[in-house]
């Protein structure tokens, strides 16, 4: 991270704050009894929302000009559907992304799954390299090292968690726990590379972060409401589209949005690596959080050695080398 741009610092904490206040906001769901949601129409809506902001954005961005607004729309959009149609990639992978994920889950304990994933620090490191030139020094890719390890160790299950999850998992087979061990690699992956991916976009584009969330979120949308066909069409034939939605529902959404374009400010002025120690600080944040006030989690050994890693990390990748400077009278004979 570099110190010089105010703006890579305000997204960065901005994307803590939004992350911490999501988990805990879903953390609180639990204990509240409520009619059951469906997760597939809350993407798509939060999709929605997030394309909605991105217009009123672009409009705002335009001087709150109609006909311009409808300009920018034709020519960045409606005239360039190749350019737009890049933006596919990354969506069509994070629906790839939650089914592999809750393949995942389904055939692997917590704790491998925990470990395994956060892998995506690591690869979003070598996309970066191998896709946009990102230099990363020694004590760089050593942080990167110690902040998977870290995230690691804060999310690692209890033994009451651990004893459950092995419980329902005495029927799983080796092939089982292989294909769990595989969709969680490639989901890290597959993370790591939709990451960086749409970094570069951003980056090499001429339109601006919130036209590319509009075209994002065009791809979200009809990504997600496939995912609801195949998988929650008879639910919401049955209960409806908005089923179970709550006021607490509805700011899990809204965080989402603002996360989204929170998400695509520190992509364009700093980097994915960037986006993940916001993220795994956040993880850090929520559970200290969630100790102090709201009672639901009891902090381990594993705990505390993660947060201390995550810090540790954090400050260690932020810390820029001193150049070294020659005296004028060496410069004078280079």
């Amino acid at each position: 991270m570099t110190r010089k741009d105010p703006r890579v610092w305000i997204s960065f904490v901005a994307l803590v704050l939004q992350n911490t206040s999501l988990v805990l906001i879903l953390r609180y769901s639990r204990t509240v009894k409520t009619e059951k949601y469906l997760s597939s129409t809350a993407i798509v809506t939060a999709e929605a929302v997030k394309g909605l902001l991105s217009v009123v954005l672009v409009w705002w961005e335009n001087g709150c000009s109609i006909n311009r607004f409808c300009r920018v729309v034709q020519e960045e959009i409606y005239h360039k559907p190749y350019e737009t149609s890049k933006l596919a990639i990354p969506s069509g992978i994070y629906s790839i992304q939650n089914n592999l994920l809750f393949i995942a889950l389904s055939y692997l304990n917590a704790a491998t799954y925990q470990v395994t994933y956060q892998l995506k620090i690591l690869t979003t490191a070598l996309f970066s390299v191998y896709m946009v030139n990102k230099k990363l020094d020694k004590h760089q890719w050593f942080s990167l090292l110690m902040l998977a390890l870290g995230v690691a160790l804060v999310t690692w299950p209890t033994g009451e968690e651990s004893a459950k999850r092995s419980a329902n998992q005495n029927q799983v087979t080796w092939l089982q726990q292989s294909i769990g061990f595989g969709a969680v690699l490639l989901s890290a992956i597959t993370s790591g590379f939709s990451g960086v991916y749409f970094e570069k976009l951003l980056k090499t584009s001429s339109s601006s972060v919130w036209v590319k969330n509009i075209q994002l979120a065009i791809f979200g949308i009809i990504f997600g409401l496939i995912v609801v066909f195949c998988f929650d069409r008879k639910a919401v034939m049955d209960k409806g589209f908005f089923q179970g939605y709550t006021n607490i529902v509805w700011a899990v959404i809204f965080l989402q949005a603002f996360g989204g374009l929170i998400i695509a400010n520190v992509i364009k002025y700093a980097d994915n690596i960037v986006k993940g120690f916001a993220t795994s600080l956040s993880i850090v944040l929520s559970c200290i959080i969630s100790y102090y006030f709201l009672h639901d989690f009891t902090p381990s050994s594993f705990f505390y050695m993660g947060t201390l890693s995550v810090l540790a990390a954090t400050v260690l990748y932020a810390w820029e080398k001193p150049k070294m400077v020659l005296p004028i009278t060496e410069q004078a004979y280079i």
